[in-house]
């Protein structure tokens, strides 16, 4: 019976790393598809439109918040300095704020209007289908026949619109995205760590996949859709955490069509805090897996080539890189240990197991890493100085398993939850201080206590490789380790800010977080 149990445990484990090194391929072709056809994601200056141009489409630009009392200003702001023909242009503030954002964003609202601003606060005191029910909310009394979407911690380039609203004289196009860019990169390591990820998804990912004609998602903010298109794919819809990518395949299902440009940015404020940085995490895994469960059977029989459908599946599930690590490090101790526990010699299939992870896991690795530094060499003349922060991304990657495991099987199994929001204090240079703007504090999240003891965990498998000689994957266990620990104890450290007693005149407002 124990060799059985034995041999499936081997099985799985083996099956486990199998998959992982299947998705860090999948990193190489991106990179492959990338290096191959970048050059149709750069834009055409000569088409852009200059304001002084005449018969410009009408455009309406959507700027959905809840609760951003801190940079609510900056995002209006960026927002009235579109460069567009005043007659052509109208702004929603899509307001589901349940605080003195509110008010903020009205006295800012009537402030432009009184300037001649065509520019409008939508409040909701029903806050039904979140943030994709603003959208649809705004969406049903936008007069624009393109509608642009920015999120409260975007900042768009005045020449947004008239680089991007050219693309769409191509009748089959339904979305056009611009690249992310950073306001704040360099606040702290979270912030440097995210900006690799941004980066791999947005320079090597978007491009290698609007490139080859495969289906690539509208990133829910920093783009503009062809307001035809999300008519003809059903509308908003709130079933999933990410109504973007729903939103994105329903339409490529329809057979639209989008466009992405690497050299388009529209800069953005990272989370400086680790709370935060989980729960958009969650919301962004949850909701990806809400999509893969709703449009997998669709895409799978949908009459499309098997390139499209393969890597729209894998696009879908990329996220389950979580849940798989999480069984890879928990397998990890009792495989150290098999020998001893079963008495189960053949071949010394444990410590072949062992020598073949580590063999999978070096190799493997080779793909992200390749990734993450061939987009930084594409965007930053000092791309080699950033490498040393590489490791600290895998790191934090890492140590965000459990909440992305939860949210995971949440997904499948049809746990229902709110929308998440990630909140924005405005943390632009090294100066700001994160203290002082715990307005929006964060509750502390029990997920953390099993984020340390998994950080512990991995320093006993480090011990127990030591004990049994067989140090093939100790290098592994310890960054793992170091990412739990990071993740968990800056957790633990921001929840003890938000119960210090704040400055007069500021209200806290709590935020649920998973």
């Amino acid at each position: 019976m124990l060799i059985i149990i034995t041999v499936l445990f081997i099985s799985i484990y083996a099956i486990d790393i199998f998959v992982l090194f299947l998705f860090s391929l999948h990193t190489l072709l991106m990179v492959n598809l990338y290096r191959k056809n970048k050059a149709y994601c750069e834009s055409d200056p000569s088409l852009a439109f200059k304001v002084t141009d005449s018969n410009l489409p009408f455009v309406t630009v959507q700027l959905p918040i809840y609760n951003e009392f801190y940079v609510v200003d900056r995002l209006i702001d960026a927002a009235v300095r579109l460069e567009y023909p005043a007659d052509r242009i109208e702004i929603q503030v899509l307001d589901d704020s349940t605080d003195e954002t509110v008010e903020k964003a009205r006295r800012i609202v009537n402030q432009y209007k009184a300037q001649g601003i065509n520019i409008s606060h939508l409040h909701r005191t029903n806050r039904a289908g979140h943030k994709a029910g603003a959208l649809e909310a705004g969406f049903a009394k936008a007069k624009g026949e393109f509608v642009a979407i920015f999120d409260a911690d975007f900042v768009p380039e005045p020449s947004f619109l008239l680089k991007t609203v050219p693309y769409f004289k191509d009748a089959g196009i339904g979305m056009v995205q611009a690249r992310w860019g950073h306001i704040n990169q360099d606040y702290n390591l979270l912030t440097k760590a995210q900006s690799y990820g941004i980066d791999g998804h947005f320079m090597i990912e978007q491009v290698a996949r609007n490139a080859s004609n495969l289906w690539m998602n509208f990133n829910g903010t920093a783009g503009i859709w062809r307001k035809a298109c999300v008519v003809d794919a059903g509308g908003w819809e709130h079933d999933t955490l990410t109504e973007d990518f729903d939103l994105s395949y329903r339409a490529e299902l329809k057979g639209w069509k989008f466009r992405y440009f690497k050299d388009i940015v529209c800069k953005a404020e990272i989370p400086a805090m680790i709370s935060a940085y989980k729960s958009q995490q969650f919301r962004w895994c949850k909701g990806s897996i809400q999509t893969a469960v709703k449009l997998l059977p669709r895409i799978w029989n949908a009459e499309l080539p098997w390139r499209i459908k393969s890597e729209a599946i894998i696009h879908l599930i990329n996220y389950s890189v979580h849940p798989l690590m999480v069984i890879n490090i928990l397998f990890t101790a009792p495989l150290l240990l098999m020998e001893f526990w079963s008495g189960f010699n053949l071949f010394d299939l444990p410590v072949v197991i062992l020598y073949g992870t580590a063999a999978f896991l070096s190799i493997g690795s080779i793909g992200p890493i390749i990734f993450y530094m061939y987009s930084q060499r594409e965007i930053y003349p000092d791309w080699k100085s950033r490498i040393f922060f590489l490791p600290i991304m895998i790191m934090i990657g890492t140590g965000v398993a459990i909440v992305n495991t939860r949210a995971w099987l949440e997904a499948l199994l049809g746990i229902q939850s709110s929308f998440k929001r990630t909140p924005k204090m405005r943390l632009e240079n090294n100066s700001d201080n994160m203290k002082e703007r715990m307005k929006y504090f964060v509750p502390f999240d029990f997920l953390t206590i099993l984020e340390f003891l998994m950080g512990v965990y991995c320093l006993f498998c480090v011990y127990i490789s030591i004990v049994v000689e067989k140090p093939f994957i100790i290098g592994f266990m310890f960054i793992y380790s170091l990412g739990f620990f990071f993740v968990s104890i800056n957790s633990i450290k921001e929840a003890l800010w938000s119960v210090k007693p704040v400055p007069e005149k500021q209200t806290e407002v709590s935020i649920e977080i998973a």
